[in-house]
This record gives C-alpha cells, structure tokens and sequence, in this order.
C-alpha cells in the first residue's frame, strides 16, 4: 500500500470511528433509557371536527383528553430530552478526555476518539435544543465551547518539545522529511 493510500485509509478510519462512536453513545442511551412513548389518539378523534356545532358532548371529551395526553407527552419528552444531553454531555467530555490521554499513542486513533466526542458533543447541544430549556442549552453549549478551546489549545498551540508534535507520524524521521521541504 503507497503512502497515499494509507494516508486516505487513515483519514477514513477516523471518520469512521468518530461516527460509530457517536452512535454508539446515542444508541446506547436509547436502548438503556428509552423515551416516553407518544400517546394513541383515543378512538374517533382524528375525524372529530374541532369546536363544531356537530360535534357531540362524547367526541369534545375525547378530543380534550387527547389533548390532554399530547401535552403530558410533550413535557415528558423535553424532560427526557435534557436527561439525554446531560448524559450525552457527559459521554463527549469522556470521549474527549480519552483523547488527550491517547494523544501520545497512535495520533489515528486518538484523532477517532477525539471526532466521536466532538460529535457526541453536537448531538447533546442538539438535544438540548429539543428540551426547550434555554438555560440548558447555555450550559451544554458553554461545556462544549470550554472543552473545543482547552482540547484545540493543547492539541494544537500548545509548545512541545521538538519531535513530539501531534502531527508527527514518525518522530525518529529528521524534520526536514516529515514536513516535504
């Protein structure tokens, strides 16, 4: 394999795993701790006409206690929303953090794990969205602005000595070679 190919398989194993691990994290919070489930309209309703001189005293309470039910659903799933960014939150702080302990290891994997917390990341700001609660929208966005900045600065703008920066593939190779100059 040239080193271009292996390059480009490189650059596809860390999308890669940075997907799974993402969906990992939200499945596994689906699969443990499953939303509430969204209520059956009751018998009739979604023909029922709403506010009708025809409609009758029966079909007027049916309707108000579908509504009734869509409402309590409606607050349960925002509840259940911000229970899930909290985790999810969570979850890509723990994936980050991995990646900065395994940034002296292999660089592919740790830029893997690292792609899978920042896109675990965007899926609890995106829950949080759905919660509806704004102040939880701050803190997950907040979280995620103090993480992207404390891992971009240590990853990227932190000195290092010569030989161990993050982009070297092989620091045993003289400088001038790994750069192409």
């Amino acid at each position: 394999m040239s080193a271009v190919d292996n390059n480009v398989m490189k650059i596809v194993y860390t999308f890669f795993l940075g997907a799974l691990l993402a969906l990992f994290v939200g499945l596994g919070i689906q699969t443990f701790y499953p939303g509430p489930e969204m209520p059956e309209p009751t018998s009739g309703v979604e023909f029922a006409p709403r506010e009708s001189d025809t409609s009758t005293e029966e079909q007027r309470e049916a309707l108000a206690e579908n509504d009734r039910q869509w409402q309590q659903w409606q607050e349960e799933q925002q509840t259940y929303n911000r229970n899930v960014a909290v985790v999810a939150l969570g979850a890509s702080v723990a994936l980050l953090g991995l990646s900065l302990v395994l940034e002296k290891r292999n660089r592919v994997l740790t830029n893997g794990v690292m792609l899978g917390g920042l896109f675990t990341l965007i899926y609890a700001i995106g829950r949080s969205f759905a919660s509806s609660e704004t102040r939880m929208t701050f803190a997950a966005v907040g979280v995620g602005l103090a993480v992207v900045l404390f891992l971009g600065y240590r990853r990227f703008f932190q000195d290092r000595p010569e030989g161990s920066a993050p982009g070297d593939d092989a620091p045993d190779r003289p400088r001038q070679e790994q750069t192409g100059v």
